[in-house]
Order: C-alpha cells, then structure tokens, then sequence
C-alpha cells in the first residue's frame, strides 16, 4: 500500500542509516551563551558545563518575576505499547516548529537516568531531527543532578542506620525502616538485601533493605516540585523515615541531616539550559519517577520558562491517565500553573496494538484494528477534557502509514470534536510540524482553558482515589486490600488525608494489569498497600505490582555502546 507521500518512505530510510546519536554528532548548533542570550541571559550569568550545556542560577531567574506569563502546552499520550507512541519527539519538534514560525518558545522535560539508557527504553532526548543537545552528555551522567540526589538520599539512610547503631535515641523499628538505598542503575539483584551483618561495631544492627533507582527516591519528587531552597529543606525534612516501636512515623528532620542533604543539592536546584537541533532552548531538570511519583519536569524550570518566553511546551510521562492527570492535580496545584492547550500523541502503530493487532503485523495496513483501538485514543481525549483543557491529537508520521489509516484516524477525531495534525518532525525537525504548530496557535488564540481540578483536596482519601479510577482509569469500583485498609487508617490517624493522591500502576494499560489493552470499563482497582510522600506532599495508592528499581532485559543497551580513541560513542540512542 503507497504511504502518505511517495519520497516519504525513502527520506525515512535514509534518516534511519543514520543513528540518532549520528545525527546529533554533525549538527552545527550554537554554543551556551548564545543560547542564552535569546532569553535575554549574560554569559556571566550562566554556570557552564563544557561548551553547550549550563545551569541558569535561581538568583538570575527571579529577576524576571514580574514578567507576565507566556502561554503553557502540555505534551501527553495514549496508553504506551512497544509499538511506541513519540512523545518526547513531538515536544521537542513542536518546539522547533514554533520557533520557525517565529515564537519565542521554550520547552521543558526531565532528564534522562542511567537505568533505561543503558537497559531497554534508551535515552530521552528525542529522536531523528527533533533532539536535544549534546543528546550523549544528556543522557549520560549530563551536570550531575542524579548523582547528587542519589548521594543526598544515601546520606540520609547512612545517617539512619548511624542512628540506630549508636543507640537509638528515637527507638527506630529496624524492622520498620521506609527508608532504602538509591542507585541510578537497573540492578534487580539488589530490590531486598540484608544490611548490618558483621557485628553491632562491622555492621551494625542486620535487617532487611534494599535499592531503589534513584529517580524513584522521593528526593527526585521532591526536587521537581520545590520552589526555592528554603523550600527544598523543609520538604526534606518532612520525608518519613521509618516507624518507632510505638508506632510514630520518624522523619529526616528528626536526624539532624537535611542541612547536608540540601548542601549536596546546592547545584541540583538549578535548572540546566540547553539547545534543539534547530537552536531553540530548552530546560531539562527534574526525573521523578512516572509512577510513584508525579512524571514532570521541575516547577522551577516550567516556571522560570513561562517568564522568560511567550510560549513553553512541557511533557508529562506516560498516558494522559498517569502524567496528564498528575501534572494537572498535583504540579498545577503546587504553584497555581494553568495549561492553555494540551497535545495527545499517538501513533497508528500503537492504536492497532490497542485494538489486537499482533506486533508482527504491525508493518500492514490494518483497518479494523486501527478502528478497534480508537478506543484508547477515545479515553484519553475525555480524560484531558475533565480538566477543561482544549486539546489537539498530534498523530507521530511512520512510514508504514497508509493515507487510508491517516484518513481514518483523521475522520474519527473530527467525529470527536477535537482538532488533528500529522507530526513528521522525526524525518523533518520543525518543519514537519507545521500543522501540529498551526492547531496549538489557533486554540491558543481561539479557544479559553477552562482548567479545573478532579478532585478537592479537603475530600477524604477514598473519595480522591475514587474520582481518578473512575473517570481517568474507567474502573468501576476500588477494593482495598488489608494491608492497603490499615495504611489508610494510619495515614488519616496521622492527619495527612488532605495530600493530594499519586496513583501507581502500570503504565502499560489503563487498568492495574498491563496485558489489558484498548479500554476496559466497569473493571475493578485494587490498591495493595498506601505509603505517604510526606516531603512531595502526596499518598502513593499501590496497584498492581510496581517494581522501583528495574531489571536488565535479556539485551541490554549496554552492550551496543562503545567509544573510540578519540572520544566518538556510538550505539547511545
């Protein structure tokens, strides 16, 4: 069947011989402090790393603070499948499309951590003509910023178990200890181990512990929506350590270390600038984890972005149902932003995945399938319309399209009553995503958020945890485990039921087991267990299995990537 545009497929085919990484490496782009110097920032104002690459200082930024803010899109996406969907690649690319259109834009993501880069998923840094720069070093070990948070949080922990060795003053439960150890790296042998063998005087008191990746630790959560650093040490104190013999939750305040902590995160509060592929700056700061925690990039840098250009696109991690929800009802509610339009991504390969076409079919056209699957598509455009945000669906280009499947995914978004635009800008940068920009600036200039909440805080914890199943998840009813009953308890006990709720599942359906695709209604959640973020300021309802620190696939990403003598890497995607 012929592609949308003839040459389309041979473009492609010749963007594919060369490997994102390739791409990167023979862009001509344009050195940090001319970067900048397009938000109206000295070179003396900057901290550089290396040539292309800096921190923007929180001092520097608040001198724009009585500027008015710019207008605020929100990158989000179907339900994930291996098929891929393209987010990060349409953020980037609407950037690049606006910017040759003349707006002065801005974009704002999180950063990349080691675990996937070197596992299965790879970078986040984009892909094809829509990337970010130096896409190696941002998906490296970049300025710094989880390693410092992996040393903040293991501080903390040593502290800890410091404590209980040398006498225990708080009466800590070793066996009730929240706190584990952090790693930037997918290690599944280390999920549960046992620590404190050797002796009270080698060791200290043996128990049972574990790793988590570090952008899972709540320090990452914390770091991405604080706001100064009087802020970012009172959140750090806040996070619950472990339990006393009695009962009573402990937290870092009660260790005496948070003023440590907060000194290894002198730098790390900083938001880092860096470039497109077509020039244009983006801040890349913050990496919550997209499950137990919220899935977007720092307040700090959406905030200072919105003062400094007239336009910033954003991205929220996974579907509309996890990031999209997130972003709304815990970022917004952090520091009163207010989204203007939100982009749903999607791809044809990943609707027909939705509607059961089995991955080796992928390559045909499928129409049937693709029909099957709008169902998806379908309840992620009501789920960001709870929110009152008018919406574009931005559909990735693949060059197995057909325009018979284009067409169709064209007429059914029409049918819905929501704008549609391809998205080329893999193969084309900026200039693929002419009609994606167009849509964003017509509601923008035509149509007025009407942004509202899901739920209000003050409601009891059941109510909120009801209200995103129901209408973002489409479950039918909630059961709590034993477990996940007495959590509850405790945590309304304690007087914290006002935190605003962080929902974890899986990423891979919009129910709590990932082998159900499309969307299941009237379906039952169940929440294992409920730990408090008391630093974030959010309760983490679990469903599902959620592992905090992966594991390697079978072939690792590792295993493609190499450097040569003089320094040139290649197989980092």
């Amino acid at each position: 069947m012929k592609t949308l545009y003839a040459s389309s497929g041979y473009r492609r085919e010749r963007e594919r011989m060369r490997s994102n990484i390739e791409i990167a490496q023979e862009a001509q782009v344009l050195t940090i402090d001319k970067i900048a110097a397009k938000l109206g920032i000295t070179p003396e104002d900057i901290v550089p790393y290396g040539r292309y690459m800096a921190k923007v200082p929180l001092p520097v930024l608040r001198r724009f603070e009585d500027r008015p803010d710019g207008k605020l899109v929100l990158i989000t996406a179907i339900t994930p499948t291996p098929a891929g969907e393209g987010k990060t690649v349409t953020t980037i690319g609407l950037v690049q499309a606006l910017g040759r259109r003349g707006v002065k834009v801005m974009g704002a993501i999180r950063e990349p951590s080691l675990g996937p880069t070197f596992g299965l998923k790879g970078g986040a840094t984009g892909g094809g003509l829509s990337q970010v720069y130096p896409m190696w070093d941002i998906d490296l070990h970049f300025t710094g910023d989880i390693h410092a948070v992996g040393a903040a949080h293991n501080l903390l922990s040593a502290i800890l178990e410091n404590h209980i060795a040398k006498g225990n003053r708080l009466n800590i439960d070793p066996t009730r200890i929240f706190l584990k150890k952090a790693i930037d790296m997918n290690c599944r042998e280390l999920r549960n181990i046992v620590v404190g063998l050797g002796g009270r005087k080698e060791g200290g008191i043996p128990h049972e512990s574990g790793f988590i990746i570090t952008v899972a630790s709540e320090i990452s959560a914390i770091l991405a929506l604080t706001t100064s650093m009087t802020d970012l040490k009172e959140r750090l104190g806040r996070i619950i350590v472990g339990y006393t013999y009695e009962n009573r939750p402990v937290e870092a305040s009660e260790l005496g270390c948070v003023g440590a902590m907060a000194t290894l995160l002198k730098d790390t509060i900083h938001p880092n600038l860096v470039q497109t592929l077509e020039g244009q700056p983006f801040f890349i700061h913050g990496f919550p984890f997209a499950n137990i925690a919220h899935g977007n990039s720092s307040i700090i840098a959406t905030k200072y972005a919105l003062k400094l250009t007239d336009m910033v696109v954003t991205e929220a991690g996974f579907g509309a149902d996890l990031g999209a929800e997130k972003f709304f009802d815990i970022v917004c509610r952090n520091n009163g932003l207010r989204p203007d339009c939100a982009v749903l991504v999607c791809s044809i390969k990943a609707l027909k995945m939705h509607g059961g076409c089995p991955p080796d079919r992928m390559g045909r056209q499928d129409l049937e399938a693709l029909q099957k699957g709008f169902s998806n598509l379908d309840k992620h455009i009501e789920n960001i319309r709870h929110f009152g945000v008018p919406l574009v669906v931005a559909i990735n280009h693949f060059q197995m399209d057909t325009a018979e499947e284009i067409a169709l995914v064209r007429g059914h978004c029409q049918e819905m009553g929501v704008r549609c635009a391809l998205s080329d800008v893999f193969e084309k940068g900026g200039e693929g995503g002419q009609e994606l920009a167009s849509q964003v600036l017509e509601v923008i200039e035509k149509e007025r958020s009407q942004f509202r909440f899901l739920y209000d805080v003050d409601q009891p914890l059941k109510d909120k945890i009801k209200a995103v199943a129901n209408h973002m998840y489409g479950a039918k009813y909630v059961v709590y485990e034993s477990a996940a009953q007495r959590h509850l308890r405790t945590i309304e006990d304690s007087g914290l039921g006002h935190f605003v709720v962080c929902m974890a599942k899986t990423q891979l359906s919009l129910t709590d087991k990932p082998e159900l695709k499309g969307a299941p209604k009237d379906w039952i959640l169940t929440v294992r267990e409920i730990f408090v973020s008391a630093g974030a300021g959010f309760v983490v309802p679990i469903c599902g299995r959620i592992m905090l620190i992966p594991g390697l696939p079978s072939q690792p990403a590792a295993m493609g990537i190499d450097i040569d003598e003089e320094g040139k890497i290649t197989g980092l995607y």
